[in-house]
């Protein structure tokens, strides 16, 4: 049966020997609008080796997201007659006694034992991150807490603080911040009034979040705020605490640190249960990893 490693290997000669021709009449469609069929099916024999219906399916998925929309009759023969051509090649290659080189074999290997190791991980980590684990993780958490606080401020941003109490005094005496921040801000939202939309104490330099939450809405600085970008004059327009995210935000994240922690666990494990010698370049040895 040919590989799926023998496949993949092709997908970037299908995309320039069957897609780069020319676009034939046949309308591009969605890769799920293919009819249903048996995977088992075989399309190809070359000597005693078989290909599948399901291998160039697999081949098909390995190819960039643009090409995987168009319709497979489109690609169905080069993806074919690609793998047909990496058997043979391969066949060639094995005969030349290539494979028994010493590079070859150290290539074979390195592949070999991370599909092993990928295949272990799956089997045992990957079991391990069930939905119901991960909604325990979320619940423990997040659930029931209230999402962080959240500004909605506008600000002008100035060279000097000369020009910054300038700008609050002509606040104090009435002046529109908005058109105040048209007019003066050296801000990249002077355009919109320096209007900064929402955000949270994170999203802003520290001096700057301190300053804004601080405030009430409809105050503004009284005095001007110092930061790397210059000094700023800050107007609070509303405040308000997000929703907690939902669990179906939180799913990739959850699912990685949860994956990243039981992969560190059981790393941890296996170096405890086996004797490890560590050398520097010259061959010297040197102390165990922390």
């Amino acid at each position: 049966m040919l590989s799926l490693r023998h496949v993949t290997a092709v997908a970037s000669v299908v995309l320039s020997l069957a897609l780069s021709a020319p676009a034939t009449a046949q309308t591009a469609a969605p890769a799920d609008a293919t009819p249903s069929v048996e995977l088992s099916t075989v399309v190809a024999r070359v000597g005693d080796e078989e290909v599948t219906l399901g291998e160039l399916m697999a081949m098909r998925s390995q190819l960039p997201a643009q090409y995987q929309q168009v319709p497979l009759e489109a690609i169905y023969e080069p993806m074919l007659n690609r793998a047909i051509d990496q058997i043979l090649i391969t066949k060639a290659a094995r005969a030349s006694g290539v494979a028994d080189q010493d590079e070859v074999k150290a290539k074979i290997k390195e592949a070999a034992d991370q599909v092993i190791a990928e295949a272990y991980l799956t089997q045992t980590i990957a079991s391990e991150v069930t939905e119901e684990a991960l909604r325990k993780r979320y619940d423990e958490a997040v659930g029931g807490q209230s999402g962080e606080e959240e500004a909605k401020a506008r600000h002008i941003l100035l060279e000097s603080e000369d020009g910054a109490r300038e700008v609050i005094a002509a606040l104090d005496d009435g002046a529109d911040f908005a058109k105040l921040a048209e007019q003066k801000s050296t801000g990249p939202s002077a355009a919109q009034g320096g209007d900064l939309g929402w955000f949270k104490a994170g999203q802003m330099v520290p001096e700057f979040s301190e300053a804004a939450f601080a405030l009430e809405p409809g105050a503004y600085t009284k005095d001007p705020v110092k930061s790397q970008f210059g000094w700023h004059v800050i107007l609070l327009e509303e405040k308000r605490v997000a929703d907690a995210p939902a669990f179906e935000q939180m799913h990739d994240q959850l699912t990685a640190e949860m994956t990243r922690e039981l992969i560190q666990a059981r790393l941890e494990k296996l170096r405890g249960e086996s004797k490890v010698e560590r050398f520097g370049p010259t061959g010297n040895p040197l102390p165990a990893a922390q």
